[in-house]
């Protein structure tokens, strides 16, 4: 009894090691030079995944909302995702033991040159097991790794969703801004064709020059030529959204077409100071990020597991069942078997090909190792770039707002005088084509204010926080050697 203690205590001990290094977080940059770096505030505000709600235009929440339904892309990240979590399911019983049902029958006839022939024939029926001890932890460094690429294909699904989110969001205001680019060239259309009417009547009547009268045409066909570009643009994102959203190019244009108000038009007041509101985790919890991580854990995993093919291997196989010559009592007392047959197999000579594998997942963790800092620096730089962007472009709109408004009256008081027949022609030609230039202007700052929060919504994650996958099997036990 004693013995049996002492060598189940010895295989629990063996079952328990893995070799391999454990993985741990690499501390590239502080939690300080964090916070310092993106100015952060310490006030953390919670970022829901649903912060394009906050624009507040319900076409736009139904486009997000029929696009993480509908759309291919999130179809085949959660597929990846399925594919992930059944190659765990099968990984994590990959050490484990398997039983086999095993029924046949065997007839075999000696050559005459072996020996005295003799003639052999028996039918069998059992059961047949087999088990390869995890003595080094091959087995559970496996499942570690496929865990890993779980929470990886996880990550990678939140980073879908996301970018999915943010590409409809801005394909969408990019959408408005030209259809309010398009309505401001229509309306000015409509008043320099005034404008071409009143300086014809003046050029009939012999008040006026060639030159004018030409100008003024000018003026007209220049602002003719920005009308088909500016419809070819908005066909373009509708057809965009459409193919985001899962739908064939022209089913949204109903939906979409000349909205009543345009969200354009205004520009959408955001507190700044939201910005420098984010957690100094913001860095490692985006989801690119995390995805990074996980392969990381993965591949750091994959050096245990072929470290476990350097030592020696133990496999136990068994058979119980029956056996005879005659099927008529095969199943019966006096046919009953049973086979034990302990194996142990170290590997001598392998060309290298055992070690030079260590190597080369030490390498591919090195580089996975690489791939994450460099996604904790692209994180940090589009949060700083961003940040900055925004709070640059409402300095720009408060601009051009101004230079808006200074150049309507600049165009309206030149228009005036020169019905008095103050000024030349040429004057209203300028302020007419700098008024537009400046509503252009305006309207592409107003676009830029949103198209600059999405941006920084997707650079800090978009409110995708990590959750664990559902787990398939207990966690393996807590290792008492290393490797």
């Amino acid at each position: 009894m004693q013995n049996k203690l002492l060598w189940s205590s010895a295989i629990w001990l063996l079952a328990a090691c893995s070799v391999g290094p454990d993985y741990k977080r690499p501390q590239f940059f502080p939690s300080s030079d964090i916070a310092s770096s993106l100015q952060l505030s310490g006030r953390e505000q919670k970022i829901s995944t649903d912060w394009y709600t906050q624009f507040d235009d319900p076409f736009l929440n139904t486009l997000v909302a029929r696009g993480l339904t509908y759309s291919p892309q999130t179809a085949v990240a959660v597929s990846r995702l399925r594919q992930a979590r059944q190659s765990l399911r099968i990984n994590a019983v990959s050490y484990l033991p398997t039983l086999n049902a095993d029924g046949g029958y065997n007839y075999v006839k000696d050559s005459i040159n072996y020996g005295v022939p003799i003639s052999t024939d028996y039918y069998q029926l059992g059961l047949d097991a087999a088990w390869e001890l995890d003595i080094w932890g091959g087995g559970r460094r496996l499942t570690e790794s496929s865990l890993a690429l779980v929470k990886a294909a996880a990550a990678d699904l939140d980073n879908v969703r996301l970018s999915l989110t943010a590409e409809i969001a801005s394909d969408y205001f990019s959408l408005r801004e030209n259809q309010e680019q398009l309505r401001i060239a229509k309306e000015n259309l409509r008043l320099q064709r005034s404008i071409y009417d009143l300086v014809s009547e003046k050029h009939k009547a012999g008040l006026t020059d060639d030159i004018s009268l030409n100008q003024s045409a000018y003026i007209v066909r220049t602002t003719e030529l920005q009308i088909p570009q500016l419809e070819s643009q908005i066909e373009a994102y509708e057809n965009a959204l459409a193919i985001l959203v899962g739908r064939l190019p022209g089913q949204l244009k109903t939906m979409l077409d000349n909205p009543e108000h345009n969200p354009i038009a205004k520009r959408f007041a955001y507190d700044l100071d939201r910005l420098y509101d984010l957690p100094v985790t913001v860095l490692r919890n985006r989801p690119d990020v995390r995805a990074a991580e996980y392969q990381l854990i993965s591949d750091n995993a994959q050096i245990g597991r072929a470290l476990s093919e350097l030592f020696p291997k133990v496999s136990l196989s068994s058979f119980v069942g029956y056996q005879s010559k005659k099927l008529s009592n095969l199943v019966s007392s006096d046919s009953d078997t049973y086979s034990f047959a302990p194996t142990v197999t170290l590997p001598l000579f392998h060309w290298g090909a055992l070690v030079n594998n260590v190597k080369l997942q030490k390498y591919a963790a090195q580089e996975q190792l690489e791939q994450y800092r460099q996604s904790l620096l692209t994180a940090a730089q589009e949060i700083r770039n961003s940040v900055v962007s925004l709070q640059n472009e409402y300095v720009t709109n408060r601009a051009a707002a101004a230079a808006e408004k200074a150049q309507t009256e600049v165009a309206d008081l030149t228009l005036l005088k020169y019905k008095q027949g103050l000024l030349d022609f040429s004057e209203v030609l300028t302020s007419q084509q700098n008024l537009l230039s400046a509503q252009k202007q305006r309207i592409s700052s107003n676009g830029a204010i949103y198209q600059d929060i999405i941006a920084f919504y997707k650079a800090a994650g978009g409110g995708y926080s990590p959750v664990e996958p559902k787990k398939t099997k207990p966690r393996p036990s807590k290792d008492v050697c290393k490797g």
